[in-house]
């Protein structure tokens, strides 16, 4: 607990806010969805100390990308033990003031939840405040879902939103991605929470370089 207080300090006295967690599973490839009853409960445990950790460092979102591999299980199982798993975590986490995200991934990077519709569906299911819907700029290119109607569909449950390329390299070079374009959905849908900036490091002597190039698309295409 004091490194996590440490930590909170050190960004806060820097001037900056820590919002939430990302890449839950990330050095937990043995956790997930869809598993058999020990590492369900591991992971549901883990989820509840995860949603402590973001509340302790500030923040509130938890964008759940990885971990929910259904492999053979039939869709509707998977919905069906999705809604299980949430309704088992949420009263475990619910006085934490978190909020869950499933963030639509591309067929590529995932075989659950890879259309916006498909997180409402889950979140209107759930029907809690800890479970709302993220959006993430190349997985909506992937799957033609830039347009007005999925933002309308998904305004009133959004709650966290990723701007950042298929390559996560620097905003806008890729030609795959209209920032212009979603920063403006965003506006018509009165959408007033963070849009964080998704990117690996690039320049590993100068990352901030790279990384304020992005920023200024970022202030120029989400104002």
């Amino acid at each position: 607990m004091e490194d996590v207080s440490s930590y909170r300090r050190a960004v806060e006295t820097s001037g900056l806010e820590i919002i939430g967690l990302h890449s839950l599973f990330y050095d937990q490839p043995g956790l997930g969805l869809f598993r058999d009853c020990e590492v369900r409960a591991r992971t549901l445990d883990f989820m509840e100390h995860l949603s402590k950790l973001c509340r302790d460092l500030g923040g509130k979102t938890l964008t759940y990308g990885g971990g929910r591999k259904r492999g053979d299980l039939a869709l509707e199982d998977a919905f069906a033990e999705s809604e299980a798993f949430f309704a088992e975590l949420i009263p475990r986490i619910e006085d934490h003031g978190t909020v869950f995200c499933f963030e639509p991934l591309a067929p590529k990077d995932s075989d659950f939840i890879n259309f916006v519709h498909e997180s409402i569906r889950l979140v209107e299911a759930v029907n809690h405040p800890s479970l709302k819907v993220q959006l993430d700029a190349k997985a909506l290119v992937a799957t033609n879902e830039l347009s007005e109607d999925v933002f309308k569909a998904a305004a009133s449950y959004l709650v966290h939103v990723h701007a950042n390329e298929p390559d996560l390299g620097v905003l806008g070079t890729s030609g795959a991605v209209d920032h212009h374009a979603m920063g403006g959905l965003l506006n018509e849908i009165d959408y007033e929470g963070f849009v964080s900036i998704e990117q690996k490091m690039i320049g590993e002597k100068t990352p901030l370089v790279a990384l304020s190039e992005s920023v200024k698309t970022l202030k120029e295409c989400y104002r």
